[in-house]
């Protein structure tokens, strides 16, 4: 007899998926059995990951079927703490109640919005996510953003035009990349996407190119390099602007037509040479000359700067610098250095995210300034705290865990336990959604349609690939960009000052149509010819090309079509930077580090990613161990001017001398919200970062936290 026509077949399907827990949007081939995931592997005709994929990518599934995930939504009872499951027209309601009457009663300002990052990593975030953060229209919203890379898209706004316009490395083609504080090995690249950056690399040699590693730990990437370089935390801006001096006194620094302000950069840089940069940073003199001269020299060369550089009180700085070494040394819009992309969808020329802005409001409490319309996230916990006009008194917030991944994230804590209400779209009782009142769960990338806008606009190759969803979504669950349509029309329809019918109308008909409808009506409106159509027929995805040179000076965003060499902003910041005291003797600084088994702040429960040896550990030179009678393996004190911990120490010559280093957000031993088998071992490296430690930016100054370590009493 053959088998009902609605019951899942037994013999293995094949489809093709997408990895999007983090920026290397690797192409997956899932095997299905009986509705189940029972395989996943790297896609070799993907055009851009070539078959390439990470732990994270085969544990895909793992998120998808974990039993800590919530799938209904849940209240809390605040008076006993307990969890119940709830309908979803009464969580749509009770999320509505709590942030109109909050906006009633105390303004739009009263209520707080925090953005992680698998909101970009989502479709339905980037289409209906923004649509409910501007319908809610308060000035105190935050993300992830100002915790890691608000110095590149500041800069890339005042010397390109637009946020996200972003000289990308063209790892393809160059022959010498020098990486400055960052570790593609582990994570796959960020703010460039480059999955396969092992093999990319291994080309990059082969071909007799140099890949050259700046960074205070012996990282992955710093491994494979043809040469590394520690450098002190937070001395990066030092080496750069000395390399830019170099150049400069050895009259090759050049700029093209289209840019201005050139005099104005080398008289900035004039002061800051070899010589004050290898007191700072520990890089001698005659090595800075000598990578500034290669770099030059090179016949196609491209810098590439991170987190390591962006989290830091001088991330902008380094940034400015960064993109300057790549223009004065003839390396801007050229095959092998840094390039702009040509994507399908392109959210910068079109303007479907916006130029970006500094300085238009600033925090109500310590005066910090909005970028594109954010705050910085150091500042949430007294805008929290602080009573008067403008408090925060209500919290959404989507898919994020600032407890875990923002500085002083113990204070935090203790801040959203105070506020009148607050509610989080999430897939986890976590460290913050433990504060909510109500919690409303999004399916799962599996469960839904995919397509790229933000990575494809930063990736090495040119490429465009739609994904839809491998499984259905499961039995009464919403998508994410479902939540937001019903949360963004409810509470603007219980305001008491209602906007217009007119934007009412717009807001409704913005919210209602699907992400993949949208994503069809901007290919049909492009010039490149891709359509959903021709998407669907080629699910690995289409090849548009290499990244192509001579887009400028069309492509800036810029009044004039011109590169801005010198913003003021930074030149003024550089007074600062000339003023930071020398190193003192036998200070530890605190940095962060990231692993290619977890994504920040989340999926440090899943097993399949936590085996193996323990990673939490704090990394220290045995120099620095012996100086104060520390062993390796023993529990320590970890204590900044924010905080203390307890973690073992793990000895290492992978680090300098005086710097120690803690995994970012790692951990969630803490959470009570978890269960027992959940909870990985670890400490979280923000309960020890300093929120008053900003960049000119303000972005969070997360690296070079001077911290002591000692062994713990009793």
């Amino acid at each position: 007899m053959p088998p009902p026509m609605n019951a899942p077949s037994s013999a293995p399907v094949k489809k093709l998926g997408v990895c999007n827990l983090c920026e290397a949007i690797c192409g997956l081939e899932i095997t299905l059995e009986a509705g189940a995931v029972t395989g996943v592997r790297g896609n070799p005709d993907d055009p851009l990951s070539r078959g390439h994929v990470c732990p994270k990518g085969v544990a895909i599934a793992d998120v998808y079927a974990d039993p800590e995930r919530l799938r209904r939504p849940v209240r809390r009872d605040r008076s006993t703490g307990e969890w119940t499951e709830i309908g979803w027209d009464e969580a749509f309601d009770l999320v509505a109640d709590g942030l109109a009457s909050t906006i009633n009663a105390h303004g739009r300002d009263a209520v707080g919005i925090y953005l992680g990052n698998p909101n970009v990593h989502s479709l339905g975030s980037m289409t209906h996510g923004i649509g409910l953060v501007k319908a809610l229209r308060t000035r105190n919203t935050y993300s992830a953003t100002s915790v890691d890379q608000l110095p590149h898209q500041l800069l890339a706004h005042l010397m390109f035009g637009h946020q996200l316009l972003l000289p990308i490395p063209d790892i393809d083609r160059t022959d010498h990349f020098l990486v400055v504080g960052a570790n593609p090995m582990a994570s796959n690249g960020s703010l460039m996407t480059v999955p396969d950056f092992p093999q990319r690399a291994r080309d990059l040699k082969r071909r007799g190119g140099r890949l050259v590693v700046l960074d205070p730990r012996r990282t992955e990437t710093a491994r494979i390099a043809t040469e590394h370089h520690f450098v002190r935390p937070g001395s990066d801006a030092w080496v750069l602007l000395a390399m830019l001096q170099v150049l400069f006194a050895d009259g090759i620094a050049t700029a093209p037509a289209h840019a201005h302000g050139l005099e104005a950069v080398e008289a900035a840089v004039a002061d800051f040479t070899p010589e004050r940069a290898a007191a700072m940073s520990g890089v001698p003199a005659e090595e800075v000359r000598r990578l500034a001269r290669e770099l030059a020299a090179a016949e196609s060369a491209v810098v590439y700067g991170r987190v390591g550089v962006s989290t830091h009180e001088f991330g902008s700085v380094c940034q400015w610098a960064v993109n300057v070494l790549n223009i004065v040394t003839g390396n801007l819009d050229r095959e092998g250095g840094a390039m702009f992309t040509s994507p399908a969808i392109d959210v910068v020329g079109r303007g479907i995210i916006g130029r970006g802005h500094h300085g238009a409001w600033r925090s109500r409490v310590r005066g910090l300034p909005e970028t594109a319309s954010e705050l910085p996230v150091s500042a949430l916990r007294e805008e929290i705290e602080t009573p008067g006009e403008g408090q925060v008194r209500a919290m959404l917030t989507l898919s994020g865990n600032p407890v875990l991944s923002t500085p002083d994230g113990a204070r935090l804590d203790e801040a959203l336990a105070g506020l009148d209400f607050m509610a989080a779209v999430d897939i986890y009782l976590n460290e913050t959604t433990r504060h909510a009142d109500v919690i409303l769960p999004p399916t799962t990338a599996l469960e839904r349609d995919h397509y790229d806008l933000v990575f494809q606009t930063l990736a090495v190759r040119n490429t465009a690939r739609f994904t839809p969803a491998v499984l259905p979504p499961g039995p009464g669950t919403r998508h994410d960009w479902q939540i937001y349509r019903e949360l963004a029309l409810r509470t603007v329809a219980r305001l008491d000052r209602q906007p217009s019918r007119r934007k009412r109308l717009a807001l409704r008909a913005r919210m209602t149509a699907s992400p993949t409808r949208l994503v069809q009506l901007l290919l049909l409106s492009g010039r490149t010819g891709v359509t959903l159509r021709k998407l669907r027929a080629s699910p690995a995805g289409i090849d548009l090309g290499p990244l192509r040179a001579g887009l400028l000076p069309e492509r800036l965003q810029t009044r004039d079509h011109r590169i801005d060499l010198a913003p003021a902003l930074v030149l003024d910041d550089l007074a600062r930077l000339a003023a930071v005291p020398a190193p003192v003797e036998g200070e530890l600084l605190l940095i962060g580090r990231r692993h290619q088994k977890d994504c920040n702040a989340w999926m440090h429960n899943v097993e399949r990613l936590t085996r193996g040896r323990p990673r939490h550990h704090l990394l220290m030179h045995p120099d620095d161990l012996a100086a104060r009678a520390l062993a390796d393996g023993a529990t320590v004190r970890v204590t900044s001017r924010v905080g203390t911990v307890d973690v073992e120490v793990s000895a290492t010559e992978d680090v300098m001398r005086g710097v120690v280093s803690l995994p970012h957000g790692y951990g969630h031993a803490r959470n009570p919200g978890m269960s027992a088998a959940a909870r990985v071992p670890g400490v979280s490296i923000n309960d020890l970062t300093d929120p008053e430690r900003l960049d000119v930016s303000g972005n969070a100054a997360l690296s070079g936290v001077p911290v002591t370590v000692s062994s713990v009493p009793g």
